[in-house]
């Protein structure tokens, strides 16, 4: 994200749910404050948080439309979210993937206009999936993988972690070696200092092949 406004391009995030409760942070106002502080640390500017339920949530009907009506307002043209399962994690991440997926294609969705308060539909041109620092480099079942290089924003992506104090307290400094770690381990194998890996829930096409691979 931080790569993406450096370029240019307009960059927004959409939390499912305020996170709480969590072990270390007083109430919702805290993490609000801190996914505020993350999200100025990477220059984005737009950060909305829906209301839904933290450790109770559930791909179903209201939580769909709750999100594709963000997209609609929004407008993104690539949507970036979980791809995958994440064993002795959350499982609310499995269910945000499915919320993602479903509200992906809601948005676009004609002759439904009375459940989205008469937003205008809005096709989404791709959809990627990303994976967290400490799961398996690869999803099982997608062939379009791909790294980005993060080599001059991997300090920036650092420092907005750090802003999750309630969450990344000084007994857990150990994650911050890790994050670092893993994104050199990413870029190394595609020949970058840092790199995030993504993968495209289609086949990537190219037209130019050495442009691409060079």
């Amino acid at each position: 994200m931080a790569s993406l406004v450096r370029q240019g391009h307009s960059v927004g995030i959409i939390d499912l749910t305020d996170g709480e409760p969590t072990p270390l942070s007083p109430g919702p106002e805290t993490r609000l404050a801190e996914s505020q502080a993350a999200a100025a640390a990477l220059g984005v500017k737009t950060r909305v948080t829906l209301d839904l339920p933290n450790r109770r949530l559930f791909d179903n009907f209201e939580t769909r439309v709750a999100l594709a009506k963000e997209f609609r307002k929004y407008r993104p043209r690539v949507v970036i979210g979980f791809g995958d399962k994440t064993p002795m994690a959350s499982p609310d991440h499995w269910q945000a993937m499915q919320i993602t997926d479903a509200a992906v294609f809601y948005s676009r969705l004609s002759k439904w206009d009375e459940h989205f308060d008469g937003l205008p539909v809005h096709p989404i041109q791709a959809q990627l999936y990303f994976r967290l620092a400490f799961e398996p480099e690869t999803l099982a079942g997608f062939s379009s993988h791909f790294t980005v290089d993060i080599s001059a924003t991997l300090d920036t992506k650092l420092a907005s972690i750090r802003c999750y104090e309630t969450q990344f307290p000084p007994a857990k400094a150990y994650v911050f070696d890790r994050i670092r770690g893993a994104a050199m381990l990413a870029g190394a194998a595609a020949g970058f200092a840092a790199g995030e890996v993504f993968v495209s829930t289609r086949p990537l096409g190219v037209k130019d092949l050495v442009q691409t691979v060079l």
